[in-house]
C-alpha cells in the first residue's frame, strides 16, 4: 500500500519555570535576587529527508512530543532549552491543520523545514523584577506551555514526467521497461492501485517518471481513485499521455482524461503534454495511428508511437523526452495553490467576560498567558497579576457586568474570589 496521507499529533515542549532565589554568601549579608530564568521548550520541526518516499513510518508512530525547558536555578543560572524534535518527511509533503484545513507548509526541497509547533517561552526569575522600590522581589514566572495540535500530512510525488492514461493503457509496463521500477502488471483495469516512481537513465543523464494509476470518468470528483492520485501529477514538469492502442476508441479516452485534468485543476491542464500511442505492434493500434497523429498535431502536441512490450520506438521516445525536458524552463517549485484562510486579528490584550451559573469567566490571549505564568502561591506574584488585570481593564469590566463580593472568577484554569 502506498502511504501518501497521515494524521499525527505534535506537542512542543513547555517552557521552564523561573525561580525566586537570593545570594547567600558568607560576606554578602544582603545579597540581591539571584533567581534564574527557565529555558525555552523545544520546537517540533518537520524536515525533508531525501531518502524517504512515503509516509509509511507514521503508521507506527503518530504522537511526537518535544522536551520541556529546564527550570531556572539559583545564582542566576538559566535553565537549558528543551531539545528540538525533528520529524523527517519526504519531499512533496503538504502540511495542514487537521481541524481547520489551513495550510501550514509545503515542503519540497531536501533539507527544507518548518516549525510546526513552537516551544513555550521560559519564565523569568526574580532578577527580572528588581527595581528601585523593590530590591528583594519575591516574584517569578512559570514557563508557558508549548503549542500542541493535530496535523494532516499529504504527499504529492515530485517527478519530471507524469504518466497519464486510462486503466490498462500500459503505463506500468512502460515504466518497468525504461527504468528499474517493478510495478505489478496484469491485463485488467486498476492493476496499479498506487503511484510508482522510476528513474530513467540515458547515458550520463536521468529523469524521474511517475506512473499514476489509471483515471476514469469522474476522477476529478473522486470516482475510482481519482482524488487520491490526481494530486500526484501536479508536481510533474511534463505529462506523457499514453493511449491504449487496443482500445475501441483511444481518441475518446484521450479527450476524457484531459477533461478530468481541467476539471481538477486549470494549472494541471495547462502543463506541457505529449501523446504516445502504445501497443503499436497490434493491427488495431496501427489502424488508430493516422487519426491520433492528426488529432495531436491539430492540438500542437508532439505525438509518438511505441510498443512497451516489444520495446519498438521506446529508445526514440526516451531521447525525445530528454529533448522536451531540455526545452522546458526549470520551474521553481512553488507553494501549492490554496484557498486563503482569513482570520480576524485580535489584540493580545483582547478579553471577554462571561456570566456562568456559578461565577464569571474571563478569557483572552493575555489573560491565559498571565494565568499560566503566575505563581499563584506567591503573594507578591498574585499582587502583580491583580495589577496587570487592573491595567487591562478586567476589573472595570467585571464591575460593569455586575460582579458581587464573594463571586467566583475563573481566569483560565485558576479560580479566584472577588473581594472588592
Amino acid at each position: 500500500m502506498f502511504f501518501d496521507e497521515a494524521k499525527i499529533f505534535i506537542k512542543a515542549g513547555d517552557g521552564g519555570n523561573g525561580v525566586v532565589a537570593f545570594r547567600r554568601e558568607k560576606y554578602v549579608p544582603r545579597g540581591g535576587p539571584a533567581g534564574g530564568h527557565g529555558g525555552k521548550g523545544g520546537d517540533v520541526v518537520l524536515q525533508v529527508d531525501s531518502q524517504l518516499n512515503t509516509l509509511i513510518h507514521f503508521k507506527y508512530r503518530s504522537h511526537f512530543k518535544a522536551e520541556q525547558g529546564t527550570h531556572g536555578g539559583s545564582k542566576n543560572m538559566t535553565g537549558a532549552d528543551g531539545e528540538v524534535v525533528i520529524i523527517p518527511v519526504p519531499a512533496g509533503t503538504v502540511i495542514r491543520h487537521a481541524e481547520t484545513g489551513a495550510l501550514i507548509a509545503d515542503l519540497m526541497q531536501p533539507g527544507q523545514e518548518v516549525v510546526a509547533a513552537h516551544g513555550g517561552r521560559g519564565g523569568r526569575g526574580n532578577t527580572s523584577f528588581k527595581s528601585s522600590t523593590n530590591q528583594a522581589p519575591r516574584i517569578a514566572e512559570r514557563g508557558l506551555p508549548g503549542e500542541n495540535l493535530w496535523i494532516k500530512l499529504e504527499l504529492k510525488l515530485i517527478a519530471d514526467i507524469g504518466l497519464l492514461g486510462v486503466p490498462n493503457a500500459g503505463k506500468s509496463t512502460l515504466l518497468s521497461v525504461v527504468s528499474e521500477a517493478r510495478p505489478k502488471i496484469a491485463a485488467y483495469p486498476f492493476t496499479t492501485l498506487e503511484p510508482n516512481l522510476g528513474v530513467v537513465l540515458f547515458g550520463h543523464r536521468d529523469f524521474v517518471m511517475a506512473d499514476i494509476p489509471g483515471l476514469i470518468e469522474g476522477a476529478h470528483a473522486g470516482a475510482g481513485l481519482g482524488l487520491q492520485f490526481l494530486r500526484h501529477v501536479e508536481r510533474s514538469r511534463l505529462l506523457l499521455h499514453l493511449l491504449n492502442g487496443a482500445s475501441p476508441d483511444p481518441l475518446a479516452e484521450f479527450e476524457q482524461i484531459n477533461q478530468e485534468l481541467a476539471l481538477f485543476s486549470k494549472k494541471l491542464a495547462s502543463k506541457p503534454q505529449i501523446v504516445v500511442l502504445n501497443k503499436i505492434d497490434l493491427p488495431e493500434a496501427q489502424a488508430h495511428w493516422p487519426a491520433i497523429q492528426a488529432k495531436a498535431e491539430a492540438l500542437g502536441l508532439p505525438v509518438y508511437k511505441i510498443s512497451a512490450v516489444t520495446q519498438e520506438g521506446v529508445q526514440l521516445l526516451i531521447r525525445k523526452l530528454f529533448d522536451h525536458l531540455d526545452q522546458l524552463p526549470r520551474e521553481e517549485l512553488s507553494v501549492i495553490e490554496d484557498v486563503p484562510v482569513f482570520t480576524l486579528e485580535q489584540s493580545p490584550s483582547f478579553f471577554e467576560v462571561k456570566r456562568l451559573p456559578h461565577g464569571w469567566r474571563v478569557t483572552g490571549p493575555r489573560i491565559e498567558q498571565l494565568a499560566n505564568q503566575t505563581y499563584w502561591d506567591l503573594d507578591d506574584a498574585v499582587v502583580r497579576a491583580y495589577q496587570i488585570l487592573e491595567k487591562l481593564g478586567v476589573h472595570e469590566a467585571l464591575r460593569n457586568a455586575g460582579v458581587q463580593p464573594g463571586d467566583t472568577v475563573f481566569i483560565h484554569d485558576v479560580e479566584l474570589e472577588w473581594v472588592w
